[in-house]
């Protein structure tokens, strides 16, 4: 057993030799920090690493990460790839959604999307010299209508942040100046570490496989399988020499409420009533736990309350916009929307691609800041997004209760769909965290009363596992159906706007 026995414990010491060692099969050695190039006839390696919340798969995942970065292997980030070399490694750290990659980057470890790594950009020539330059492959260009001062401008934010665009964005270029559009990889990468992989589809891991000879992917086996899968996780069809599992690492998670509620949901013989009770017990004496008695509309703003049943979501979020006076027939600035995906034709392919490249897939968060310059079109800040600000043309539905059609503020006649954010299920929270999170506990109730069972596990225990662990610090969990009053007006001034919003055109203005 390696060094890292003195960092972590049995489990994950014995984990992250598993990897050093399949790591080792293919060129790269973590300890004596030695890399040989890449075979091109590479033999396919998946391990997948398992563990509940707290069991530390994070930290291995980014203690991964260093240690590859430290051997020399390079890092593809999604934003730009400069021309290929046989001596180099690279290695790319992927989330499924903005969110869960933005968790990962506020760690200091560099995600990106899956989407941002199965379609690559197309920069312009003249600007493709720049991007080259500040990634270490090229002299320092001359380009035309730039200034040396732009220019170092550029080099000095790399330095620090190591984003092509937003080096390019910082010496005055917008990304519709620079990227001229966007193409399916053609040919593979290296290594993959892959996070939240209890989210991922087959046909997303099929994917994977076909980009990345090495996948290491890392997962929660008691969170909600996608949708589709009937309560099948890909890791599940792995070999067991393939899994290395995590157990809960108990002096991680002392002294953490939120943890240990989810924890005791393994417990077979505890119902719900009988957690309803443990969550008063704690919320007693530790205040990161609340019993609330009625929905806080001011925190659904920026994180949206956590709901099993379409109803319930859709009767919260007329509450929310009636408390905030919010018209009938238009969007208030600050009002939470969640992307229903891209309502584009096939022909539109190209557009498409566009569109979920900058961060808007199915399912990611995103802030309405006001209309667009043009007909149909929608400023929108890309919660988790590295390049947030966007104009697009959007399809707006505002759901109703009791009525089969929704109402539509405002339409581009194709482009990104959205629904109302104020409230969420909890299928569509996972990959997601906020600082604090609001459960409504009345809907786990009803799971827990029609006795449904998902992969040999009470439904309404999954559901309350992951709605649980969406919390970073605070949980509220909301006993009545009531909400309370804001106690301000929506507002966007908490958004960072580092520059103008890049406006992505529709495929009717093509």
């Amino acid at each position: 057993m390696s060094s890292t026995a003195l960092q972590f414990s049995d489990d994950q010491a014995e984990a992250f030799d598993r990897m050093a060692d399949a790591l080792r099969g293919v060129g790269i050695d973590l300890d004596a920090g030695l890399l040989t190039p890449r075979s091109e006839d590479t033999p396919q390696r998946v391990l997948a690493v398992i563990g509940k919340a707290g069991s530390g798969k994070t930290m291995l995942l980014a203690h991964l990460y260093q240690s590859l970065q430290d051997a020399g292997g390079e890092v593809v980030s999604g934003d730009y790839e400069g021309r290929r070399r046989k001596d180099r490694r690279t290695l790319a750290i992927l989330a499924p959604t903005n969110k869960a990659a933005s968790v990962l980057r506020g760690r200091g470890v560099p995600a990106t999307t899956i989407h941002r790594i199965l379609y690559t950009p197309v920069y312009d020539p003249e600007y493709e010299k720049i991007a080259e330059w500040l990634a270490g492959n090229g002299d320092r260009p001359t380009v035309e209508g730039l200034t040396d001062v732009a220019l170092d401008r550029a080099f000095a934010y790399y330095q620090v942040n190591k984003s092509i665009p937003g080096a390019l964005a910082s010496a005055g270029l917008k990304g519709s100046d620079f990227i001229k559009g966007w193409k399916r990889r053609e040919e593979p990468l290296d290594v993959g570490l892959v996070d939240e992989a209890s989210m991922l589809d087959a046909r997303q891991f099929e994917d994977l496989q076909e980009i990345f000879p090495t996948l290491l992917i890392f997962g929660d086996p008691a969170q909600l399988a996608p949708v589709n899968q009937s309560g099948q996780m890909v890791f599940d069809g792995l070999d067991d020499s393939r899994k290395l599992i995590l157990h809960r690492i108990h002096r991680q998670t002392q002294d953490n409420p939120i943890l240990d509620l989810a924890h005791a949901l393994a417990d077979p013989e505890i119902g719900f009533e009988a957690f309803e009770n443990m969550v008063a017990e704690i919320a007693a004496r530790d205040d990161r736990v609340v019993m609330a008695e009625r929905v806080e509309s001011d925190l659904m703003a920026r994180s949206p309350v956590l709901v099993w049943r379409n109803a319930t979501r859709v009767r919260l979020i007329t509450a929310f916009r009636a408390a905030y006076g919010a018209p009938d027939d238009d969007l208030l600035p600050g009002e939470p929307l969640i992307c229903d995906g891209i309502e584009l034709p096939l022909k539109h392919r190209k557009k498409r691609i566009d569109l979920e490249a900058r961060g808007l897939i199915k399912g990611a968060q995103v802030i309405y800041l006001g209309s667009g310059a043009r007909g149909g079109f929608a400023r929108l800040h890309v919660l988790g997004a590295e390049e947030p600000q966007v104009s697009v043309a959007s399809i707006i539905k505002i759901e109703l209760p009791d009525q089969e059609e929704p109402f539509i503020p405002q339409a581009a006649s194709m482009g990104a769909a959205f629904l109302h954010g104020a409230a969420v299920t909890i299928h569509k929270a996972q990959g997601s965290q906020w600082e604090n999170v609001q459960v409504f506990a009345p809907d786990l109730f009803a799971a827990a009363r029609m006795g449904r069972v998902e992969a040999g596990q009470p439904l309404w225990k999954r559901l309350a596992y992951v709605a649980i662990t969406r919390a970073e610090h605070r949980l509220f969990w909301v006993v009545r159906n009531r909400l309370a009053k804001p106690t301000m007006p929506l507002s966007v001034d908490d958004l960072t706007v580092v520059r103008a919003p890049l406006t992505l055109t529709s495929a009717h203005d093509e």
